[in-house]
């Protein structure tokens, strides 16, 4: 009887040391923002005096302010940073005046200022369940430049946590940008780059797209590498466009493998809009994304976190009426454990972000993303994706 209370006894304390471990979480998310613009129409302007990596190389500003600025050519050739330097040179945006007072959408402060609080309302919810904090790292998908993005963080529910901004402007042809943002007291940034990715239509003329925007820092002391994506849509069907997917997919791994073979230590997440399902050749063939953590391995070392939730159902969008997955977080091999809590950041959690108030409830778009745009009417929604949200954890030791 003796020998029982005392392995009762054991089992107890062991019981209670467990239930004193702590945890320290951190949400890594992202959103499409559903073209987060200023009400200023604006064209982009490049430096090519300047480095790439300095934020004035590449910069929207207002078309009033274009006749001030200096120009070497009125350039035709192919845009691209390397092919710029020295130019200083000015490259127009289509539909520049869209979100502009004067436009069909009427785009002014009031308008801007709600959208603003909408996104600022959603980053701030997400992971909070699991982490009670704004989003340690955030990406950002369809914003028109720098400006827009310093005004959103600026936003109260959000400007407690004293986020930096890592961004540069694109040369698609809307000028739509990806950027990343993350609380300065918890990732320190290292490096940051873009990686781009050469599509062509079928006459072989040149089609511009976004980069892969690649973030190398430290979160809360562990080295992280980000990959923020917005790959080419499917205009013009899935099938025909899918090669200009495949080509982001080939970018994509290749700079992941690079990182992941420069340092085997560094842990690597990627994510944003991927226009392609998990199930779909890009990420399944191209990248090589398996769908469970028992196909990792050295020849496959890339886990799709969203693949279980597309098998189940789950979307994050839907387009004339078809449901799609585009919304994915992709992590290496070394953030996936089997032990649910590890000395250094492991997954603890994946999920689509959809409360009511991101739904629509009623209508012909009755469970759709509650969208900001219905044509030229802003609708005062939200997105027209549901965002996308990962959640890691590691041991708190107190020091």
């Amino acid at each position: 009887m003796k020998k029982y209370l005392i392995i009762i006894f054991l089992m107890h304390s062991y019981f209670i040391c467990a239930q004193q471990r702590q945890v320290k979480r951190a949400a890594v998310a992202f959103l499409n923002v559903e073209n987060l613009w200023d009400t200023v129409a604006s064209a982009d302007y490049i430096d090519g005096t300047l480095p790439f990596s300095n934020p004035k190389f590449h910069r929207s500003v207002s078309l009033d302010s274009l006749k001030f600025l200096e120009t070497t050519e009125d350039y035709k050739g192919e845009w691209s940073n390397e092919l710029l330097v020295g130019k200083k040179v000015i490259r127009r945006q289509v539909l520049a005046d869209d979100f502009t007072p004067n436009s069909p959408k009427r785009w002014g402060t009031k308008y801007y200022n709600q959208k603003l609080a909408n996104e600022a309302k959603v980053i701030s919810e997400l992971g909070r369940q699991y982490t009670n904090d704004n989003p340690a790292i955030c990406g950002l998908i369809e914003v028109e430049n720098r400006q827009v993005i310093e005004d959103l963080i600026k936003q109260p529910i959000l400007a407690k946590s004293n986020y930096g901004i890592v961004h540069y402007n694109s040369y698609d042809a809307r000028g739509i940008d990806i950027a990343v943002i993350y609380q300065k007291n918890r990732f320190i940034v290292q490096d940051s780059y873009t990686k781009e990715i050469k599509i062509y239509n079928e006459e072989g003329r040149r089609q511009y797209t976004r980069d892969v925007l690649v973030v190398i820092g430290l979160l809360d002391g562990e080295k992280m590498a980000l990959f923020m994506n917005h790959w080419p849509s499917r205009s013009g069907g899935e099938a025909i466009s899918q090669q200009k997917r495949n080509a982001a997919a080939v970018v994509l791994k290749n700079e992941m493998n690079k990182l992941s073979s420069e340092n085997p230590e560094i842990k690597l997440i990627s994510m944003g809009d991927y226009n392609d399902d998990p199930i779909s050749p890009s990420l399944k063939k191209h990248l090589g994304a398996v769908g469970d953590p028992s196909e990792l391995s050295d020849k496959s070392p890339y886990y799709n976190l969203m693949y279980k939730l597309y098998k189940a159902g789950i979307a994050s969008l839907a387009y004339r009426d078809a449901p799609n997955l585009f919304d994915q977080i992709i992590i290496s091999r070394n953030l996936y454990s089997t032990e649910k809590i590890t000395p250094t950041y492991s997954l603890f959690k994946a999920e689509i972000f959809a409360p009511s108030y991101l739904v629509n409830k009623e209508g012909q778009w009755k469970g759709y993303p509650f969208r900001s745009w219905d044509g030229d009417r802003f609708t005062g929604g939200y997105s027209d994706h549901f965002p996308a949200v990962s959640v890691i954890q590691k041991e708190y030791i107190k020091k």
